[in-house]
């Protein structure tokens, strides 16, 4: 593998990728692979089923958002509990550790600079932390530095934040003015700041087609992220991109495989934004080949398929960005 580039994986047809793909032991560097099933979406096959309790997620905003992104259209928010003062997030933090919680993810709709307004939650978040010793990860939206220490000081244990790497994604899907520059300087301040951070990379954002996501992942390589989560936008009802075809499997492969060969030592994660049925089926067994070491919400027969090839499957109901704290175990 140490003559391919990520560039030539980038540039290769279908059928060129998919003879590399299969290709034996194009990658055997460990024997696990992790699965996340996390409490937001329900989740059974014959091997696992997930709890409704151990990691839900939370939205610091209720159901507002000052972007309305086509492709989501605030509908996501409407699946996560609301809370959107500090004390009815520390109170909704008590009752879900007296329910069984390990911990929880803390998001939220964006305010028109493309952040997510944690800086007035900080001090609880910091409080839960000490008090309840629950696992907690935050999404933040684009974020400077000042911010960036204050979740570090708080000791939250890891930041998620989607990276674009097209201007033209940026002002089409998700109504902002902002530039790559800005995402690429929310990469920075994480860095700068000490914390563990996980970006998200999603393939196919643009309307479905490949736009930005190789620029994303070598702005992304630039520091030194504690996994990389590769996601793929999929069709939701009732959003302006209801009607939008997802990215096909093999483009979600391709931006996978070419992770691999940039990041050779960052844990890489498939993540739970991504089509469901037959599609979800393909994209799984493809990214196995490609040497994904997590993905969340799996289809069976891409846990089967793992195990006939000599992986030992590893469960888990908390956020697949865990994976960079599980794969050390």
């Amino acid at each position: 593998m140490a003559h391919l580039s990520p560039e030539t994986v980038w540039r290769m047809n279908r059928n060129e990728l998919m003879e590399l793909l299969d290709t034996p032991n194009l990658f055997s560097k460990h024997r696990k692979i992790h699965f996340y099933a996390p409490s937001f979406m329900y989740y059974k096959t014959s091997y696992y089923c997930s709890s409704p309790r151990d990691f839900p997620t939370i939205s610091v905003t209720g159901k507002g958002c000052a972007l309305q992104c086509k492709h989501c259209g605030g509908i996501v928010l409407e699946t996560m509990y609301p809370a959107n003062t500090p004390e009815k997030l520390f109170d909704l933090c008590v009752k879900l550790k007296n329910e069984g919680a390990l911990g929880c993810l803390i998001s939220g709709g964006c305010l028109p600079d493309g952040s997510v307004p944690l800086e007035n939650f900080v001090d609880t978040i910091g409080k839960i932390k000490r008090e309840l010793d629950l696992t907690i990860f935050v999404h933040t939206g684009i974020i400077g530095f000042d911010n960036a220490k204050k979740l570090k000081d708080a000791k939250v244990d890891a930041a998620l934040i989607d990276v674009i790497g097209s201007d033209e994604t940026i002002r089409e899907i998700y109504n902002l003015n902002v530039t790559i520059k800005d995402y690429e300087n929310s990469l920075r301040a994480l860095h700068d700041a000490g914390i563990a951070f996980v970006p998200h990379v999603i393939v196919g954002l643009h309307y479905g087609e490949l736009k930005g996501e190789l620029h994303a992942l070598k702005m992304i390589s630039k520091y030194k992220p504690s996994a990389l989560v590769v996601i793929a936008f999929m069709p939701i009802h009732g959003t302006k991109m209801e009607n939008v075809n997802p990215p096909e499997p093999m483009d979600i492969a391709r931006v996978m495989l070419t992770a691999r060969l940039m990041f050779p030592g960052t844990p890489l994660v498939l993540g739970c934004m991504r089509p469901k049925g037959e599609h979800r089926v393909k994209t799984d067994v493809l990214v196995i080949k490609a040497g994904v070491d997590a993905i969340a919400f799996p289809a069976e027969e891409a846990i089967r398929f793992a195990e006939n090839l000599g992986y030992e499957p590893v469960f888990s109901s908390l956020c697949c960005s865990q994976i960079y704290s599980d794969i050390k175990v």
